[in-house]
């Protein structure tokens, strides 16, 4: 639990110096935003963003240190879970002095602050209630392998990639736009239309084969119930920063061909044993992570930039971009160390 909360502390890091270039000396006072007045341009989905990338934060801090062997009282790990998430969001701000395309805010800090305040909350109330003795305890004992936390937070974090809008279907690990290379080919219909189907069948099916480790029972509808999740997602991050028209861009001839195949490859797989299961995902993953690097660029994509302005909220298009592009790396090492044979046993 200490390394999920420091992971996700990490991209919040992130996200918040994203694109962590232009770095320069503004002569504004450091701490000046702390007394500024209301901004003048903001949304309420601005506001709704920084809340909630910082409940998550809360959570995570608040279960990690009740985790520790001598664990603090739950009034005092609350607090120490409350002003850690004040004091990250402090330091960010601040550094955004030096990022010419950023502009810190008390508001945001306040955001911040009372996401964090609400993750530490719930978290707090949600323990002896739902997690440790409740019902979710119980439903996780009696659903899951014992060991199976970690893959349920990769797929916890994968559905958080789909709301990146700028990606193929179930895409990721596109390193290639995180640190700005050119495309490795020129754009040409047919050949994109093949490299999209191939990486959403292989990609559907290395998710769907990651989510088949879990359940102590075989369970396709687990399975179906994942990917079913990352499509509603991407459909509704479409709708809502994009425009509702675009709501089913992803629905695509190659997305929906590489999906039917990977559901396909999915029902035919989900026979095999639990260590040739984990080898075939880790192969379809690292194939659709390559393709996703060698696809070109696709003026469509960008068009559809043309109606989404990610200035309005980078701190969440940083996080999603930086997500989408960890998540194989991640993902890869938990597939080749978890058994699900041990965590039977």
């Amino acid at each position: 639990m200490p390394g999920l909360a420091l992971g996700y502390a990490l991209l919040i890091v992130y996200a918040s110096l994203y694109p962590l270039s232009g770095w320069r000396d503004s002569g504004v006072p450091l701490f000046d935003f702390l007394s500024g007045g209301w901004p003048r341009y903001f949304t309420g989905f601005d506001l709704f963003i920084n809340v909630l990338g910082y409940v998550p934060l809360g959570m995570l801090s608040y279960a990690a240190l009740q985790s520790r062997p001598a664990a603090m009282s739950v009034r005092v790990t609350w607090f120490i879970a409350c002003v850690f998430g004040l004091l990250l969001a402090t330091s960010l701000e601040t550094l955004q002095n030096f990022l010419p395309s950023r502009i810190p805010s008390n508001i945001d800090v306040s955001c911040n602050a009372l996401g964090a305040l609400l993750g530490a909350s719930l978290a707090r109330w949600l323990q002896p209630r739902l997690l440790d003795v409740g019902y979710l305890g119980h439903s996780r004992q009696r659903l899951f392998t014992p060991q199976a936390d970690a893959g349920l937070v990769l797929l916890a974090l994968w559905l958080l990639t789909q709301l990146e809008p700028n990606t193929l279907l179930f895409g990721t690990g596109d390193v290639r736009r995180l640190i700005e290379l050119p495309a490795a080919q020129a754009f040409s219909a047919s050949g994109f239309r093949a490299i999209e189907t191939t990486v959403v069948g292989t990609a559907t099916l290395a998710v769907g084969l990651l989510a088949a480790q879990l359940p102590r029972q075989p369970r396709f509808s687990f399975l179906a119930l994942t990917l079913a999740m990352g499509l509603l997602v991407k459909t509704v991050s479409l709708a809502l920063i994009t425009q509702p028209s675009l709501a089913l861009a992803w629905a695509t001839e190659g997305s929906v061909i590489g999906l039917s195949i990977g559901i396909a490859l999915l029902w035919l797989a989900r026979r095999l044993v639990p260590t040739a299961q984990s080898a075939l995902a880790a192969v379809s993953l690292l194939i659709a992570t390559v393709m996703v690097n060698l696809a070109p660029d696709n003026p469509y994509l960008d068009q559809m930039q043309q109606v989404w302005n990610p200035g309005q909220f980078l701190n969440f298009h940083g996080l999603t971009q930086f997500a989408a592009s960890l998540w194989p790396f991640l993902a890869l090492p938990w597939l080749m160390m978890y058994r699900k044979g041990d965590a039977n046993d």
